[in-house]
């Protein structure tokens, strides 16, 4: 195929990559946005660090989303030139569809090398740092982090905050406090609360003024009211949950020098990424093959279906090397083997590669 041509394919593809990858990445980050705006509004998360996360958010999204994407951006990129005649028009000029390889596996192995990147390096990096900001919002937590107007856990005990207002000095004005104690419930109404933090006992003491306290079981009689002019309460902060640093979050020294059947699994599973994105594209492209007058989405519910079971055998295989159900060496390695070969047997029902080789055999037999 000639360079025309070949620039012709890479282009196409490309653009369709660039549309589809974005479309997938501006939903996942949509929905993600969310969830870091309503830990942010429940005090579990810092205001300043709600980009920080999406950033790394987005990065960990894209190391799911180029396989994908190139998957799809094949098949959409052939499947327009199948049904604008305009892959008819290429084939009377003698190239097959395996002559299509040459621009389109080279987008391929430039976004798996980018993929390998982001699998084996910065991928986990960036769950680490979600992890840890995470944890030190619960570590850190403050009164000035809850959200006015609004009912807040705080604290180890997740005692629920209301407050009407907070005053730019961090002092809390009509508020209401709820601690559950087995049966007990101890409530707190008062006028205005501020925080003081004791390094000694890790907590940090919660002081209420002009309030009243009411303490006892709920369905009974038996309520103790407490009127103060200032009352504290001490709230344990949350104890740090990084400990081990989980598989998925390790370096590769650390997962090499733990080198057990969890780091064993976890890295097949991040060298897996890039070698299914260059799977996933021999498959696209005898997939994408489609009559004039057919749809350019007639083969994209089969495209999914067929992602959707190479996922899932992917991630059924890490848990079985994990359990030790199978054998490390065999691993995830069988599941790329098998689409791999049923790309060659797509390849084969188009082209007739071994029809066309034993007969070139049989005539070179009767012509001797």
């Amino acid at each position: 195929m000639g360079p025309i041509l070949n620039r012709y394919v890479f282009r196409e593809t490309a653009q369709t990559w660039f549309a589809v990858t974005g479309v997938l990445l501006l939903i996942l980050l949509t929905d993600q946005f969310a969830r870091v705006l309503d830990d942010a509004a429940g005090a579990e998360l810092p205001k300043d660090a709600i980009f920080v996360v999406m950033g790394l958010s987005t990065v960990q999204y894209l190391t799911v989303l180029l396989p994908v994407g190139i998957f799809l951006a094949v098949i959409l990129a052939l499947a327009r030139m199948y049904r604008d005649s305009e892959m008819a028009a290429i084939m009377a000029c003698g190239i097959g569809n395996v002559a299509l390889y040459r621009p389109i596996m080279l987008l391929a192995v430039v976004l798996a090398a980018a993929v390998s990147w982001l699998s084996l390096d910065i991928g986990p990096y960036a769950q680490r740092e979600v992890v840890r900001i995470f944890d030190e919002a619960k570590q850190s937590a403050d009164l000035g982090l809850l959200e006015p107007g609004r009912f807040n856990s705080f604290g180890r005990e997740r005692a629920v905050v209301y407050a009407e207002r907070i005053t730019d000095e961090g002092t809390l004005e009509n508020v209401f406090v709820q601690l559950r104690r087995g049966n007990s419930i101890t409530v707190i109404v008062a006028k205005s609360a501020d925080q003081r933090n004791d390094a000694q006992s890790n907590a940090k003491i919660l002081t209420f003024y002009s309030g009243s306290r009411y303490e006892g079981v709920p369905g009974t009689a038996e309520f103790r009211i407490m009127r103060f002019a200032e009352h504290g309460i001490p709230f344990e902060v949350s104890q740090s949950e990084v400990g081990e640093v989980r598989p998925d979050a390790q370096t590769l020294a650390e997962l090499f020098e733990r080198l057990d059947r969890y780091a064993i699994a976890e890295l097949q599973w991040r060298i897996s990424v890039p070698l299914t994105l260059l799977v996933l594209t021999l498959i696209a492209v005898p997939l994408s093959r489609s009559r004039p007058r057919q749809g350019r989405y007639s083969n994209l519910a089969i495209a999914v279906l067929i992602y959707i079971i190479y996922a899932n055998l992917l991630g059924a295989s890490k848990v079985w090397v994990e359990k030790e159900t199978i054998s490390p060496y065999l691993g995830l390695w069988w599941v790329h083997g098998l689409f791999a070969f049923f790309a060659c047997l797509l390849l084969q029902r188009q082209n007739r590669f071994l029809e066309r080789l034993f007969g070139r055999a049989d005539r070179a037999k009767e012509s001797s």
